[in-house]
């Protein structure tokens, strides 16, 4: 069993810096976990002290059912594919694969084998001979993950191992890691700052910010029920949209920004019942957003009708998607439409919300309320 589990994990640097902020939770065995969040927010240095890099001030770290705080890295049975992949220059791809193997004493013929089947899992047999001022970028970053597989690991650690890559590379490799994953299945806790490859790639995620961890789970459920305003804006690209205003204190209840109002439909009503009145934050992702024509909504069953208008800004063309940047007093909207809807810059339209793409925060707390 190779699990991974933390219980109110904390690290404090120097000048009480919280870099990791009593964080309990638990990756399970054979699963592909992802921690994500904005730079500085802790989640190299969960993966650090996962590796034995750091030592944490309080709580304890798990490894299978064994805890591992006062373990050595080496003797943790834990494999690490860093950013800069870490490759030795004056050694060939084979000797980088097995010089871990090696200072194990692993007797010659079973470092080979195990060489030669990771090569053929990644597809480098070919460069084996080969050192690593001879590779690209990508080649590297498959010698750094064979280097991790040869060791039969417990657990692979991966800290931001795509980063270095451009787009086209880093698309090709999260199929990569993701069919590695399938063929070898073992645990993989997974670091990044981007949130596409943590939709893409993790079985569940965690969302850190500031040292905490502020919702784990799939990546539907956090796209469509995030616990907060930051993790609704962190997770989705283009990020959703976040107006300001208050839930009127009348029937019906409606939302009200500086720019237009916006009835609400009963149901919808009846959840925000306790928000009557004070400020609310009200948040809509961009393909939540309805675009018409002429000054009026297209006929999609939208409930309650909206009557608001808007100004197109800025059109970007995605080829099968147009972001389309809107503007309304001082309230910004960004839609994403298909490309037959697209308006053009400086028309004026009529904007609608999907009625069951609505979401509220509470302006103080920036929990969610709906």
């Amino acid at each position: 069993m190779s699990r991974v589990g933390f219980k109110d994990l904390t690290k404090l640097y120097e000048k009480g810096v919280v870099a990791v902020d009593h964080v309990t939770f638990e990756v399970a065995d054979k699963e592909f976990f992802v921690l994500v969040g904005p730079s500085g927010c802790g989640k190299s240095t969960t993966l650090r002290l996962v590796a034995g890099l750091e030592e944490p001030t309080s709580g304890e770290i798990y490894i299978g059912d064994r805890m591992v705080n006062n373990v050595e890295p080496r003797d943790r049975d834990i494999a690490m594919v860093f950013q800069n992949y870490a490759l030795y220059p004056h050694m060939s791809v084979r000797e980088n694969m097995a010089f871990a193997l090696k200072l194990r004493k692993v007797p010659r013929d079973q470092i080979r084998e195990r060489v030669d089947a990771a090569a053929r899992i990644l597809g480098i047999t070919e460069l084996l001979s080969r050192r690593p001022a001879a590779l690209s970028g990508g080649q590297r970053q498959r010698v750094a993950v064979g280097r991790a597989i040869v060791r039969h690991p417990k657990v692979f650690l991966f800290d931001e191992p795509l980063s270095n890559l451009d787009a086209k590379l880093r698309v090709g490799m999260r199929t990569e890691l993701a069919r590695i994953h399938r063929q070898l299945e073992t645990t993989v806790f997974y670091v990044t700052h981007d949130q596409v490859e943590a939709m893409t790639l993790g079985q569940r995620i965690g969302v850190m910010k500031d040292g905490r961890l502020l919702q784990v789970a799939d990546s539907m459920t956090l796209y469509n029920r995030p616990v907060n305003k930051f993790v609704a804006g962190f997770i989705g690209s283009p990020p959703m949209n976040f107006l300001s205003g208050r839930i009127d204190d009348k029937t019906p209840a409606g939302f009200s920004s500086d720019s237009f109002h916006l009835e609400l439909a009963p149901a919808l009503a009846g959840g925000l019942a306790q928000s009557r009145g004070k400020p609310v934050v009200l948040g809509v992702r961009p393909e939540g957003i309805v675009l018409g024509e002429g000054g009026t909504v297209p006929a999609l069953g939208l409930s309650p009708k909206p009557e608001f208008r808007m100004s197109v800004d800025v059109v970007e063309q995605m080829g099968n998607e147009v972001i389309v940047y809107l503007k309304a007093g001082g309230d910004t909207l960004v839609a994403r439409v298909p490309p037959q809807n697209a308006p053009r810059p400086g028309d004026t339209v009529t904007v609608g919300f999907g009625p069951d793409r609505l979401h509220f925060f509470d302006a103080v707390t920036e929990l969610t309320l709906v």
